[in-house]
């Protein structure tokens, strides 16, 4: 089959790798009728991600059609259209069973690889490094997908692809995202990143009652349509201080709940801290540039709320723990728990409560992969979000 593969730092390529086999009696093969390019892939093609190995399929939000299913899998069947989360869970240990799907004991088999790095080994992922399992991602004419009774949730109605693949991670995680905000009813909510989890968070702070949504980018396409589609109010950074302009706009108390769907590799607009951390992190002494995350803090009310959305790999200089500590701030974040979201998600999209392919800039062929990366990753053409079609 044809595949998009990780060859090194800025190298992606579309190769002929072997077809995937059924492997565990709870396994099936999807045929992937469409896949998308999600920015913590980014994080990957830019070599902040560690244990990634040559040939290394990658992607982890498709979809497609059941191709073969293994002898234990009982609610899945050949010809079922499916939606597969990027998240690979178990379903019964101590945390599925809490529907902590993320922190799943026994789908990563690299548990140990994460253990020295992490204390504790989160759950396997698709196409996102050996530390997290070493699967095969699905950007990928194929797909095999572990405990398959788990993951997938079928599409049994007549809606497009369109409309459902970004429940495989953009959609949920935006959603789990505001829910870990705590929004409370007429709540300020300030988005740091408009990409598409940004995006997804906007439109879930309102479905959680958030009274305003203040966000923050510099691409003015992505302005435009958080405040088209999202109705929120923007602030470019490149033209005005966030600090300055938040406590404008909230008249000195800052925002009730602040999110960070930025994550390792923020732009700071020239700020003395991004600056240092670009500079750590090209001579490899730095692995993460939280410089959002450090001005959400200092924006954020006291006694608020930080949700983190944004991937983070590594250890963060210059974390300002003193402030964090003496505004009595609450933090909350980690991967998304995609299987607890996907039916109640799938219901608001049935319902016509959002229509997620407002997202969707360009579709492109898989042949044209390593195009649509460099597309994604210089925000050239417009483009905010690529599906990708086998």
């Amino acid at each position: 089959m044809r595949a998009l593969c990780w060859h090194g730092k800025n190298d992606v390529r579309v190769d002929s790798v072997p077809d995937p086999s059924i492997l565990d009696p709870t396994d099936a093969i999807i045929r992937v009728t469409a896949t998308a390019i999600c920015g913590s892939d980014l994080h990957l093609v830019d070599g902040y991600q560690p244990t990634m190995e040559n040939g290394d399929v990658l992607g982890h939000e498709p979809m497609g059609v059941v191709m073969e299913v293994g002898s234990a899998v009982k609610n899945l069947k050949p010809g079922d259209r499916v939606v597969v989360p990027f998240v690979i869970a178990c379903g019964c240990c101590y945390f599925c069973s809490r529907q902590l799907f993320s922190h799943c004991d026994d789908s990563n088999p690299n548990a140990e690889m994460a253990r020295k790095v992490m204390g504790q080994s989160p759950a396997g992922m698709f196409g996102y490094s050996h530390m997290l399992g070493g699967f095969a991602g699905g950007q990928a004419e194929y797909l095999r997908v572990p405990y398959a009774d788990v993951g997938p949730i079928k599409i049994e109605s007549d809606l497009p692809d369109d409309k459902v693949l970004f429940l495989s991670d953009i959609f949920p995680t935006g959603y789990m995202a505001a829910e870990n905000a705590g929004i409370e009813a007429g709540d300020t909510v300030a988005v740091w990143g408009c990409g598409p989890v940004g995006q997804f968070v906007i439109q879930s702070c309102w479905m959680l009652g958030a009274g305003r949504v203040i966000a923050i980018d510099r691409v003015a396409e992505r302005l435009q349509l958080a405040a088209d589609k999202g109705r929120a109010e923007t602030i470019n950074f490149d033209d005005e201080d966030v600090y300055d302009k938040l406590m404008e706009m909230t008249n000195g108390r800052g925002p009730d709940r602040c999110i960070d769907a930025v994550g390792t590799e923020a732009h700071g607009a020239g700020s003395m801290d991004a600056v240092i951390d670009k500079a750590k992190a090209a001579l490899m002494l730095g692995t993460d540039r939280p410089h959002v995350l450090r001005e959400a803090i200092r924006c954020c009310r006291k006694g608020g709320t930080i949700s983190v959305p944004g991937v983070y790999v590594g250890m963060l200089d210059n974390f300002p723990m003193g402030p964090a500590m003496n505004k009595g701030l609450t933090f909350r974040m980690g991967q998304t728990h995609v299987q607890k979201y996907l039916a109640p998600l799938l219901e608001k999209i049935q319902d016509g409560q959002i229509d997620p392919s407002f997202i969707i800039t360009h579709r492109l062929p898989l042949e044209d992969a390593p195009r649509a990366y460099d597309l994604f990753k210089g925000k050239d053409d417009g483009c905010i979000k690529v599906v990708l079609h086998p």
